[in-house]
């Protein structure tokens, strides 16, 4: 594969066969990061769990600390007279039937995050098999099916992102972007991991955490003791 000379050159700062501990890390990332553009930065949680199991699965949503560095576009599933509500609490679009049509008509998806309210369900769960593999299925378990539409709305906004396993059983979230800063970018870490441990299913057995790796866009990635997240 090939890789660049900033790429080559950040790549010799990183120990590949060392596990940091997260300051470190967080402060070798804000070293290697030399793209001209605010690069973001993700984690990579790889887990002791099958994620065919329907008990082994590992889910949820969090606010970060200091949020993602990116504006979200929410849309909200909702009846006609919580319309406006939910664009004044900061929804990009919400309404109802019309808007569900427009995503399986036109092949529409100029959102990053679905929110409904329960009675919408009946609705939204036609589109399941458009917005399940794109990961933008309300669901109850990630706060996104909710009768609380402008709080969801507004945890969204503030940076509330959801985590999960992928067939590989990796968890891929971001965590902010270089300029936060290694403070900032340890306290999304810090909140964001203790919130996967919280979520080990009961039926995960062994080691739960089996490698943690962050890296910016264009970055290295850097290996994580994330026995010692706190």
């Amino acid at each position: 594969m090939f890789r660049g000379k900033n790429y080559k050159e950040s790549a010799k700062l990183v120990d590949r066969t060392v596990q940091y501990d997260p300051r470190e890390a967080f402060d070798l990332l804000t070293k290697t990061a030399k793209a001209k553009f605010d690069e973001t930065v993700e984690l990579h949680v790889k887990l002791g769990v099958d994620s065919r199991h329907a008990d082994q699965q590992v889910r949820g949503a969090i606010v970060l600390p200091h949020g993602t560095g990116k504006t979200r576009k929410v849309l909200v599933f909702c009846k006609e007279e919580r319309i406006q509500e939910c664009l004044n609490a900061g929804a990009d679009y919400a309404g109802g039937q019309e808007l569900a049509q427009k995503i399986q008509t036109e092949n529409w998806f100029d959102f990053d995050v679905a929110i409904a309210s329960p009675d919408m369900m009946s609705v939204v769960g036609r589109l399941g098999r458009v917005l399940g593999p794109k990961g933008l299925m309300p669901t109850p378990k990630a706060g996104t099916v909710t009768p609380n539409l402008a709080q969801a709305i507004a945890e969204v906004k503030a940076g509330k992102i959801e985590y999960r396993l992928d067939k590989t059983n990796i968890i891929h979230c971001p965590i902010g972007r270089v300029s936060f800063g290694a403070d900032k970018l340890m306290e999304n870490y810090t909140a964001l991991i203790t919130a996967i441990i919280r979520a080990k299913p009961s039926a995960a057995k062994g080691q739960y955490i089996r490698s943690c790796v962050t890296a910016s866009t264009m970055g290295p990635g850097i290996k994580i003791n994330a026995q010692k997240q706190l």
